[in-house]
């Protein structure tokens, strides 16, 4: 059997399938991310998981792709526990973009993939199974353009220097409680903060109708296409792939934005699992 995994920071989706690739079992468990998440708190995720330690032994294949894998030294913070858990396992780790480019790219074409969740990235890839990046991801802090962490960043930034419409700030405060100290201590001192700012990014999905929020969705999403997607090249000449949660929940904002960019928008899909487990039944057949 094969386990086949993708992950953000917030959550994964697991798909197990059998040697025909028919799915035998889904999955579902905390996102993990190497440079928020140790040895122990993976184990004791997967541990935790008692139908997917049903089979954990029987399991002969993993495909983790993963936000934060960018290199051997963050690869080994997820394969050392994997292995530790996935006993009779062959462990394949990858990137998170990796995952972006074949769940959404046709074989032998080559295009742009990008990931718009609870962070933000973006890649070339070759159409022969290839991933490149012109620019790095700078995370939360100083990147994630365009990003669920990015809008909850620029929602706090517009409510507490109360440059939020009148309406819209006591729905938020309403919703969330908005209390300094709170946010700061969220923020500032506990761990996965990246997670905790992109949860406010439901907010604008629920009010995204309102011209105000509108126009936040389309300056953020505009900056990440002007940095990211517009710094290939040959940009104009290729599809451009998205995955995630505010690609998918801001489609729309999404297309009418790219065109002012000549950005050829293609398949828009929130969860890339299950067209990762075509991409690697074609593989195997191409063997």
């Amino acid at each position: 059997m094969t386990i086949i995994a993708d992950s953000g920071s917030t959550k994964a989706d697991w798909l197990l399938v059998n040697k025909d690739n028919d799915t035998i079992a889904e999955f579902y468990t905390k996102g993990f991310n190497p440079f928020f998440h140790d040895r122990d708190f993976i184990l004791a995720e997967l541990n935790n998981n008692f139908e997917l330690n049903k089979y954990s032994e029987e399991i002969e294949e993993v495909h983790f792709y993963g936000a934060g894998v960018s290199n051997e030294i963050m690869s080994d913070k997820i394969r050392i526990p994997f292995s530790q858990y996935f006993t009779n396992a062959k462990l394949n780790i990858g990137h998170d973009l990796n995952a972006a480019a074949f769940s959404t790219a046709t074989i032998g074409t080559p295009s742009i993939a990008c990931i718009l969740g609870t962070g933000s990235n973006c890649c070339l890839y070759d159409g022969k199974g290839n991933v490149s990046q012109k620019l790095p991801a700078l995370s939360y802090v100083l990147g994630d353009e365009g990003s669920g962490s990015y809008f909850g960043k620029k929602l706090m930034n517009e409510f507490f220097y109360k440059k939020m419409p009148d309406n819209l700030s006591k729905k938020m405060d309403e919703k969330y409680n908005m209390d300094k100290q709170e946010v700061f201590k969220n923020v500032y001192m506990k761990p996965n903060a990246n997670v905790y700012l992109a949860s406010f990014s439901r907010f604008l999905s629920d009010n995204k109708e309102d011209p105000y929020i509108r126009k936040i969705v389309e300056n953020g999403l505009l900056i990440f296409i002007d940095i990211h997607v517009c710094s290939y090249e040959n940009y104009k000449d290729l599809e451009t792939n998205f995955i995630g949660s505010i690609a998918f929940f801001f489609e729309d904002i999404l297309r009418d934005v790219a065109k002012r960019r000549a950005v050829n928008v293609g398949k828009v899909i929130k969860k890339p699992i299950y067209n990762l487990v075509k991409y690697h039944a074609l593989l195997k057949d191409h063997k």
